[in-house]
């Protein structure tokens, strides 16, 4: 199932740009190949954990909604519990929000305010980091909640637009930079 020899160039190949989406000069990074194809999202989230033990970690979180796929992956290949980060208005129970502003637009995020308990370790996973300004937003949600961040890791990541600046308080891994 896992394939060990499998390598962040390989995951860069399968990656499609897409010019002008969402919005005129946005290069969107297609990561649905990396998904289509087992043993390149199995490899992806082989790296993604890769220094993280089993049991290790209380909960690996998801950003919405890209980041889900690879969280919950990660969360059980982690023996862990995986916690959603969603989006304003998509959660259920009574939660803490964070707005921020991103490459294209602003957003606000929530976790519900029991997601994790003072003191659990996490890994926060998401499929992109940009400017980040979602990453830093979910942090803070996470930091609220008492939440030790062991790892904020992404499949891709932007580096011309400095997002990694945003996140300097927490280890940061990508496994692919464009």
């Amino acid at each position: 199932m896992i394939n060990s020899q499998l390598t962040p160039d390989d995951l860069a190949r399968a990656v499609r740009n897409v010019p002008d989406f969402p919005k005129p000069g946005i290069q969107f990074k297609d990561i649905t190949p990396v998904l289509a194809d087992p043993k390149l999202f199995a490899g992806s989230i082989e790296l993604l954990t890769a220094g993280h033990i089993p049991g290790s970690l209380d909960a690996v979180v998801g950003i919405d909604a890209r980041g889900f796929i690879f969280a919950a992956a990660a969360a059980l290949r982690l023996n862990a519990g995986f916690v959603p980060v969603r989006k304003k208005g998509k959660l259920p129970f009574t939660s803490y929000e964070e707005s921020y502003d991103l490459e294209y637009g602003s957003n606000t995020v929530a976790i519900h305010v029991d997601a994790v308990k003072p003191g659990s370790r996490v890994l926060l996973v998401d499929d992109l980091l940009a400017t980040g300004g979602t990453a830093a937003a979910a942090a803070a949600l996470l930091k609220k909640l008492g939440a030790k961040i062991v790892g904020i890791n992404f499949l891709i990541e932007l580096g011309f637009l400095n997002g990694r600046d945003r996140l300097k308080a927490y280890p940061v891994k990508s496994l692919i930079v464009y």
